[in-house]
Parts: structure tokens; C-alpha cells; sequence
């Protein structure tokens, strides 16, 4: 072994063993490793942060820019509440949000697919009367499972294209990854919806900070085109149901209807009085297409395109609103601004929310022009709340966002345009149709994953250039010595997972494809088996909540211990290998 390999091994192993420790973020040990390499001279100083403009890098920060479009346009709602419902048994809610989660991440970053789904899925928990956790665990793996079948699902199938890229000269196309993928897929999401639940541990979870908040008393207009009017309120309770939303009323010329409101037929201009948290008020006003009660500010704080932001804040003792209406202080003409809701816990709200007396402990919901938040909240002497990440949702543009996205991913399958390329055209159109508000471009980047394959992939090619994957690749070519190819295949992949279950997935890939492909070349096969092989292993990581960030993710609100994950995770395991073998083998023969 020579010396550039043995610093270049040392410096994996300390990578691996910082990330088994978990004090330091990933991102961190990363470029730190990336900076000794440089220093020690095995890594080139020249090809130092050549991961910075790798294409896997590239296409993994522009994918999470597109699922923030995909978001913001209403494109997850339209899905979920036409599909998602409280009443259904656990084992077909499993299956549907199985399903969904499965095919939204074979199309979007599978984190962010769990992002959006689970919000919706411990909501659908909460009104079951179940715990979370029954069910978060399944649709985790089932996201998982959902990037295996395309390119942009998931990183490990982007590090590997790319790769196949530098070596052979051509990358994997957008659906090369579905036959396998697909196959592992759908046998791990049957699993995972008949039986794989079942073996969960019944444990009471946190549904998150987010559902322990009081819901807003707030209120919704009826425009003059929507598709609502001459419908009755009791029409609306479907919806309602579905996106967790209470109508307790409705407003008609300044006046609240009583009794007969149930049966009365909407008008233009008509209010409805809600009680909603800010997500769920935001996709019932999405379904409906209505608007907020005060349309003419609304209409004057859009107006300049910027953007709106949603923010909410604590009135205090001292604060200029307390004690006196939104409209009595000019909160409209004097900061632009729109009180959409009022959080007051256990008082009753009984006339306008803008023309309600604000008092100390409320909680407001406002819209604000974009980057005003902290001016409007100083104006008000109010405090913050923490930001929760809220946002409006712009549902006119649902079409347009699908179709855009749509036609790139066509235009890329068909090889007319260059996958990278394709979702940079994504994110220019999202902009400039405002899709995706340039203020809040780069907040929808994951810059801790950018920087860890930036960094990852400079020592991963120092790795192949010094012969240290060789090295790998012989030792497990001889301990296969002898063994059929399917026996060569599940070896690389149990390998594989066991590194992906307690490093990250990115991180495995990077390390395991070059290996695949130096074992296909001592056996002088065709390399490409054994990159699907590490493709669909470096995903499968289901036995522990450091393996993936979608198990990360779901650890606090399911109420997850880490020894939880191997008994559903396991058996999923070993079945995505009995089935991935024979499907590589019939679509990518050696």
C-alpha cells in the first residue's frame, strides 16, 4: 500500500468515524477532510473544489430548488387532498401515503417528498386518534424506496450517473434506473403497507411543535369569479374536513349569520370565519380558490411583485396594536401589511379580525411585503415567533408549474436536452414567473449536502487516482473467488448497505460506485450491474435514523428509539436485495 493510499484511507476512516459520532455536522468533517487532503498533498490543489462544479452537485441544489416550486405552486396539495382521508384504515393509509410519497420522490428530492407529506400525515394521525408513529415510519421508507426508480430521486443515483459519466463517457438517462429501481420499489412499498407496519412498536410520538400551536380565528372572501359562489357553506365541509379547517361562520355585509349560515348560498364578497392552523388555512383557501377578507390590500401589497411573506407574532402589554384594531392603527396603509388570523386561546373572536380589539397574549398572523418581516414586527413593538417556514401558496399557477416541470423532465428522458441543464431552465422559468420568489432562491438549497459533495468528491476521485478503490475491489473479488455473478452482486450490495446505514448516502456512493466498477473490471464484465447494484444499496439504508435524513426526520415526531428502525428495516432489506439481484441481472446482463 502506498503512502498516498494509506493517508487517503485514514482520511476516509476518519471521516466515517466522525460521522458514527454525530458531534459535528457532516458538512464540516467533510471539507475538513477535503482541506487535510489538500494540505498532505494527495489530493491536487488544482482539482480542490472541482466538486463544487461537479454535475451531481449541481443537479442535487437545483432538484431542491424545483421541489420548492413544486410546493409553492400548490402541486403536493392537489395531490394529497383529493387522496388523503383520516377515516381509512391504517394499513390503506399506509398504502395511499405510501404510494404518493413513492411516486412524488421518484420526481422531486425524496427529503423534500417526506417534508411535504408528513405534516399531512401526522394531521391524518391526530384526527384518527392513533399515534404518529404507526405510520411515519412506513412513509419514510416508502420515499426512499420512491428515488430509487429515476436519476433526480434521489443523490446516490446522481453521484452514480455522473460517475458512469467520467468513466464511460455517458451518464444514466433519466428512467435507466426504473426497471431495477422499480422493481425494488414496488415489492419494498407491497412489504411496507401489508406487513412491515405491523412490526412497528405502538409508542406514543410528538406530532411537533407545529400542531401543539393554538389554531387562528381568521377569515376567508369569496371573489368575484370563484367557482363557489351559489354554493352552500354545508358544500364546503368535504374540504374543510380534509385540510383540518373548522367554519364557524359567515360574514355578509358587515353582519355575522346565524343559524340559517349552514344552508346559505354564497355570494360575492361573502366571509368565511375559520379556525385553522396557518398550513391547513392556507390549502383550504388553495382547494377553493377563495381570498383573504381584506382583498384591496391584499391586492396593493402583490402589487409590486415582490412577494409576500407569512409571519406571525406575540402581542405585548407595550405593543402599538394592543388594545386597538388593525384598521384603527393603519395597518394596511401604513406598513402594507394584512392581519390574516388571530390566535387568542380560550376568548371568543366575534367581530371582524381586522376590526377586532387586539389584546396582549394574541398571536397574529400577517402577510408582509417580502423581507419586511422585521420592519412591520419593530413598528407593531411585537415579538416573533420562530420562524415556521410558512409561506402562500400560489395556486393559479398549479399548471403552469407541472407543465414546466413536465416538459423538462420529457425533453431530458428523450436525451433533446442535458438533465442538468433541463433543471437549470426549471429553476430560470420558476423565477421568472414567480413561481419560486428570487428572495427565497438559494433559502430552498440545502448548503450543508452542497458542500459534503463538494468536498466528497475531490477525495473520492484522490481515492480511484492512488489505486485505493482497486484495492477494495480485489480484496472483495477474492473473497468471491469462485461464486456465480448473482453471488459477486448481493456481496457489493451488502457491503453497500452496511456502509449506507451508518454514514450518508452520498457519501457511500461516492466511495462504493468507483468500486463496482474497478470489480466489473477485474472480471471483465460489463461495469454497468454492479453501478445499479451500489445504486439501489446506498438508498437502502432502513436500519437506523443516521443512515438516511428521511429516518433523521422522523425520529422526534414518531417517537422513534434507534433500535426501532431494524425491525421493519431488516426484513425490507434483505427482501430489496432478493429482488434487486434477478432484476439486474435480466436488465443490465454482465
Amino acid at each position: 500500500m502506498s503512502q498516498d493510499q494509506i493517508i487517503l484511507f485514514s482520511l476516509f476512516a476518519a471521516v466515517f468515524g466522525f460521522l458514527l459520532w454525530g458531534r459535528l455536522r457532516y458538512d464540516i468533517v467533510a471539507f475538513s477532510a477535503l482541506m487535510l487532503g489538500v494540505v498532505l498533498g494527495v489530493v491536487p490543489v488544482e482539482q480542490a473544489f472541482s466538486g463544487f462544479g461537479h454535475p451531481a452537485t449541481l443537479v442535487v441544489a437545483l432538484v431542491l430548488v424545483v421541489s420548492a416550486g413544486l410546493v409553492r405552486s400548490g402541486a403536493v396539495y392537489l395531490i394529497t387532498r383529493t387522496l388523503v382521508d383520516a377515516s381509512r384504515s391504517l394499513g390503506t393509509h399506509i398504502a395511499i401515503m405510501g404510494g404518493i410519497g413513492g411516486v412524488l420522490s421518484a420526481f422531486m428530492n425524496n427529503v423534500a417528498a417526506l417534508a411535504l407529506l408528513m405534516p399531512v400525515d401526522i394531521q391524518t394521525a391526530r384526527k384518527a386518534g392513533r399515534p404518529p408513529g404507526l405510520s411515519l415510519m412506513p412513509l419514510s421508507f416508502a420515499t426512499i424506496l420512491g428515488g430509487m426508480v429515476t436519476l433526480i430521486g434521489t443523490p446516490p443515483n446522481i453521484i452514480i450517473s455522473a460517475i458512469r459519466e467520467e468513466r464511460l463517457g455517458e451518464p444514466f438517462a433519466m428512467f435507466d434506473f426504473a426497471p431495477v429501481g422499480g422493481v425494488a420499489a414496488v415489492a419494498g412499498l407491497a412489504f411496507v403497507a401489508l406487513i412491515g407496519w405491523r412490526l412497528i412498536p405502538a409508542r406514543e410520538g410528538s406530532t411537533g411543535g407545529e400542531a401543539e400551536l393554538a389554531d387562528y380565528i381568521a377569515e376567508l372572501s369569496v371573489p368575484a369569479d370563484s367557482r363557489q359562489i351559489g354554493r352552500r357553506i354545508a358544500e364546503l365541509e368535504e374540504t374543510a374536513e380534509k385540510t383540518d379547517v373548522a367554519i364557524l361562520g359567515l360574514m355578509r355585509d358587515g353582519q355575522r349569520l346565524y343559524g340559517r349560515a349552514r344552508n346559505s348560498e354564497l355570494r360575492e364578497g361573502d366571509i368565511l370565519v375559520l379556525e385553522a392552523a396557518p398550513e391547513a388555512l392556507d390549502e383550504f383557501r388553495s382547494a377553493l380558490g377563495l381570498a383573504v377578507s381584506d382583498p384591496e390590500s391584499h391586492e396593493k401589497l402583490t402589487a409590486a411583485g415582490d412577494g409576500v411573506d407569512v409571519v406571525e407574532v406575540v402581542v405585548t402589554e407595550t405593543s402599538r396594536i394592543a388594545g386597538r384594531t388593525a384598521q384603527a392603527i393603519g395597518l394596511s396603509w401604513r406598513q402594507n401589511a394584512v392581519l390574516m388570523g388571530i390566535s387568542r386561546k380560550g376568548r371568543r373572536i366575534s367581530r371582524q379580525v381586522r376590526k377586532s380589539v387586539v389584546k396582549p397574549g394574541d398571536i397574529l398572523l400577517l402577510l408582509v411585503p417580502r423581507d419586511t418581516a422585521q420592519d412591520v414586527t419593530e413598528w407593531l413593538g411585537c415579538l416573533p415567533l420562530a420562524h415556521r417556514g410558512l409561506s402562500v401558496t400560489a395556486d393559479e399557477k398549479v399548471w403552469l408549474a407541472i407543465g414546466i416541470f413536465a416538459a423538462a423532465v420529457a425533453a431530458a428522458s428523450f436525451g433533446l436536452i442535458y438533465l442538468p441543464i433541463a433543471l437549470g431552465l426549471v429553476c430560470v422559468a420558476y423565477v421568472l414567473t414567480r413561481i419560486v420568489p428570487i428572495g427565497e432562491l438559494y433559502d430552498q438549497i440545502e448548503w450543508p449536502v452542497v458542500v459534503l459533495l463538494g468536498s466528497m468528491i475531490p477525495l473520492g476521485a484522490a481515492l480511484e487516482a492512488s489505486g485505493g478503490t482497486e484495492l477494495i475491489a480485489v480484496a472483495i473479488v477474492g473473497l468471491t473467488e469462485g461464486l456465480p455473478a448473482w453471488a459477486i452482486l448481493t456481496v457489493l450490495m451488502v457491503v453497500t448497505m452496511t456502509l449506507s446505514d451508518v454514514l450518508n448516502n452520498t457519501a457511500t456512493a461516492i466511495v462504493a460506485a468507483p468500486v463496482g466498477i474497478q470489480m466489473a473490471d477485474r472480471l471483465g464484465v460489463s461495469p454497468d450491474p454492479f453501478l445499479m447494484a451500489v445504486a439501489v444499496a446506498a438508498s437502502a439504508a432502513f436500519l437506523t435514523p443516521i443512515g438516511h435524513k428521511n429516518n433523521t426526520l422522523i425520529l422526534g415526531p414518531g417517537g422513534y428509539r434507534f433500535g426501532d428502525y431494524w425491525r421493519m428495516g431488516l426484513p425490507l432489506e434483505v427482501l430489496v436485495i432478493a429482488v434487486s439481484i434477478p432484476a439486474i441481472l435480466v436488465f443490465w446482463p454482465l
